[in-house]
């Protein structure tokens, strides 16, 4: 019994730490490795590569006004993917098959918009 209440507060100690590599994948939303960022006057765009998808997502510079954001993905030969509405701090994530393929991505906060061109071939 001992051993137990001496081994509780050891254990609890580690959830933290066990969760930290998730706390770090939704920050951002998406999974995989970055790729690409790309900033412009009100945020960022954001590109992540995994080994057979690619996500991305739109950052704002200074979240908490919620204002018209848009993250759109396209695998080239595929269909665009994207997400458009009104957030305070990220839209997205938006992922697309992408093994072996280029990619392209676009987001925009308010007017300004940032666009990468085909990536990532």
């Amino acid at each position: 019994m001992l051993v137990g209440l001496l081994v509780l507060p050891l254990l609890g100690g580690l959830f933290p730490l066990l969760a930290a590599p998730g706390t770090a994948r939704a920050a951002s939303g998406c999974s995989g490795r970055p790729a690409k960022t790309v900033g412009f006057s009100t945020g960022e765009l954001r590109v992540y590569k995994s080994r057979a998808h690619a996500c991305a997502v739109t950052v704002a510079k200074k979240p908490g006004k919620r204002r018209t954001m848009s993250v759109t993905l396209q695998a080239r030969g595929g269909r665009v993917v994207s997400d458009k509405g009104s957030y305070t701090k990220m839209a997205g994530p938006v992922t697309v098959n992408a093994l072996n393929r280029c990619v392209r991505a676009t987001g925009a906060i308010g007017k300004k918009s940032v666009s990468t061109g085909w990536i990532l071939c």
